[in-house]
């Protein structure tokens, strides 16, 4: 194997990284602010689905990528308005609340689209294409990989500053942090908690789903049931790997993006191991993370605990 092929393996893997990384990076950003507001949503599987299917539906009808982004991002919201329902004010347990949103998004997804298809050949579109940043991309091996993504990609990447400085240099961030920290003493300033919970879940999800928008849009031009095949798990698990910090949770996504990158490329080359091994690398590393964790300072301290005026 020549050293040239070696580095453009290496550059492939690497670019393969940063595109995977997308729709795992507005997820966990989005469900990053849901659960600092104190509601563990368990349906980000759910709320990814449906990202996606709203986004093929919207891609496949309009033709247009863009309104197909706007769909997601509404779909994203709507199932955030549920969850905050059914946790902020009828208190029902955040994990089965979740739950049953990931089995209701995966039922409906696949009804519709089946409805939607009615047994003729599958509608296509053309996806997101990359974008190269003049002078940028013409960078000897960072270029290809950094500066030469979809567009969606870098506002993937600067959602994380951006969320940074919302929970920890903004009076709303202040003020959702305490949400997940100690309602009351927003309560007793006369702010309405579940009024701040319902925009927080909302927001979340809405870049949830985005995330599962560009999961269509970006990476495929087909929809399949259970589109998301357990992203939306991972989310969750990276949110804990990270420590509920934007930093934390970046390098927890980087990991589960390379490990996934990696294995499609292995089993691209041929290499010698079982092919259902290779793609199970990212879920086996996050059951081996969430065994080895066991420092969660940051974990919001009324995270999942439904708040009841006194």
């Amino acid at each position: 194997m020549s050293q040239l092929f070696q580095e453009a393996i290496i550059v492939s893997i690497l670019a393969a990284t940063i595109r995977a990384m997308t729709p795992l990076l507005f997820s966990a950003m989005g469900e990053l602010i849901t659960q600092r507001a104190g509601i563990w949503n368990m349906g980000v599987e759910g709320t990814m689905l449906m990202g996606a299917f709203t986004a093929y539906i919207a891609a496949t009808w309009t033709g247009s990528l863009w309104l197909a982004v706007l769909a997601a991002i509404f779909a994203g919201a709507l199932m955030g308005l549920i969850i905050a329902f059914m946790t902020a004010t009828l208190r029902v347990d955040h994990f089965i609340a979740g739950l049953g949103l990931n089995l209701l998004a995966s039922g409906l997804t696949l009804y519709w689209f089946q409805s939607y298809v009615q047994g003729r050949a599958q509608p296509k579109f053309a996806s997101f294409q990359d974008i190269a940043i003049p002078l940028l991309s013409d960078i000897p091996f960072l270029g290809p990989i950094l500066f030469s993504q979809r567009l969606l990609t870098y506002v993937a990447f600067l959602a994380v500053p951006t969320v940074w400085f919302l929970l920890y240099r903004s009076r709303y961030g202040l003020e959702l942090r305490c949400l997940g920290e100690n309602p009351k003493a927003l309560d007793v300033k006369g702010l309405s908690v579940t009024a701040r919970q319902f925009a927080a879940v909302m927001a979340g999800s809405a870049m949830t789903g985005l995330g599962g928008g560009f999961l269509m849009l970006g990476l495929s031009d087909r929809f399949i049931a259970d589109f998301t095949a357990g992203r939306g798990w991972i989310v969750v698990v990276a949110l804990i790997a990270g420590n509920w910090k934007p930093k934390g949770v970046l390098i927890a996504v980087t990991a589960f993006a390379f490990l996934d990158s990696l294995a499609m490329h292995l089993q691209v080359l041929g290499t010698p191991v079982p092919h259902q091994l290779l793609l199970a690398l990212p879920y086996l590393a996050s059951v081996v993370l969430l065994m080895g964790v066991r420092f969660r300072s940051s974990q919001p301290a009324q995270l999942g605990v439904p708040y009841k005026r006194s």
